[in-house]
């Protein structure tokens, strides 16, 4: 059984989570496809990986990491939307942990989109 001290860490930590999700129009939506496809191709990890970073840094009172069901580009799975106000919106596509953690430090730290990892990147035709 816990002790009472890791009851209580471990309700902060998943209260601090469930605040990330809550909507707020100010704030940078990041939104993770967790459609049967996504979820297929590895959205979990990149879901966890985002909320983690995001927290570990201190973003949560300006980030919102959350989830959706299917976006439409099954082929392009895991997809990680962000939505900064203003801005029109970055679709990542083929995102695994590694690729979440630099869209973390160089686009929602940085202000740079890693245009590499963009559906605009990709060969469509």
């Amino acid at each position: 059984m816990k002790s009472l001290e890791e009851l209580r860490a471990i309700r902060n930590k998943m209260q601090n989570q469930v605040s990330m999700r809550a909507e707020d129009h100010t704030q940078t939506r990041v939104v993770v496809g967790m459609a049967t496809c996504g979820i297929a191709s590895g959205a979990r990890p990149v879901l966890n990986t985002l909320s983690s970073l995001v927290q570990e840094k201190g973003l949560t009172g300006k980030v919102a990491v959350t989830q959706t069901g299917c976006i439409g580009l099954c082929q392009y799975e895991p997809i990680v939307e962000v939505m900064e106000p203003g801005q029109p919106k970055i679709t990542y596509i083929k995102m695994n942990p590694d690729k979440a953690a630099e869209v973390v430090e160089r686009h929602l730290i940085g202000g740079h989109v890693v245009e590499k990892y963009t559906l605009a990147s990709a060969d469509i035709k």
